[in-house]
């Protein structure tokens, strides 16, 4: 009989890319309405970033903190200061130093959709961690 042929190509995006943490790790987190406590589903994508952060130790993050379009511009900048830093404090519980952890707020300026819609609203209420 003929050889087997070669064991395939791993296919997608190697384990220490940018791309993986963007796409399969999950660079993303959602809250509430007016909101920033991190919801159990947020702790768990914190906790699969904190995991790839620690098998990447010259990786660091920023986290930016977004919010839908309703309330001040103001008032949003605030509520994603708070949101980001509360992604960043929950990352550094985990072990990741703090010296690798930055925070931005883009309060409403940086939607990801522009509809009036609760589904729209819940998409834009995020902290988003960039990995560099």
């Amino acid at each position: 009989p003929p050889p087997p042929p070669p064991p395939a190509a791993p296919s997608g995006p190697a384990a220490d890319s940018l791309e993986y943490f963007n796409t399969v790790v999950g660079n993303t987190v959602n809250f509430d309405f007016d909101k920033y406590d991190l919801r159990p589903d947020a702790q768990a994508a914190l906790r699969a970033q904190a995991a790839w952060l620690n098998q990447n130790p010259s990786r660091t993050v920023t986290v930016e903190g977004h919010c839908d379009e309703r309330g001040t511009r103001e008032y949003n900048l605030g509520l994603g200061e708070r949101r980001a830093n509360a992604a960043k404090q929950y990352l550094i519980t985990l072990g990741i130093a703090e010296s690798r952890l930055k925070t931005i707020s883009y309060g409403k300026e940086r939607p990801l959709c522009v509809e009036s819609s609760e589904a729209c609203w819940q998409n834009n209420r995020r902290g988003t961690s960039v990995a560099q």
